[in-house]
């Protein structure tokens, strides 16, 4: 179709394979993953201190290298940090000495 007058000079990739524009941006999962992390210390830390580093992970374009986001870093740090404390919790409370 390209000798047709529909040449591939003005769009050489397909709509297809590029980025569809849909779903939250980096900036987006890094200032969600921010929110998870500090809700997590209040509420529900086993379950939002993975998604806080899912977010963080996936705002920094799944890569270490590179520039850094600083809200994707905080989001990692802080989810690491609330899954930590979380999983110490539990293990307490399993253990007698917590609420069980």
């Amino acid at each position: 179709m390209a000798g047709f007058g529909h040449g591939t000079r003005r769009h050489p990739r397909s709509r297809g394979r590029t980025w569809s524009g849909t779903g939250p941006d980096r900036a987006s999962l890094g200032i969600i993953g921010v929110i998870c992390a500090v809700a997590g210390f209040f509420v529900l830390g086993i379950i939002l201190g993975p998604v806080a580093i899912v977010c963080g992970w996936l705002a920094m374009g799944r890569t270490w290298s590179g520039a850094r986001p600083v809200t994707a870093l905080v989001a990692i740090v802080l989810g690491a940090i609330d899954t930590l404390l979380a999983l110490i919790w539990l293990t307490n409370a399993t253990a007698g000495n917590g609420l069980l």
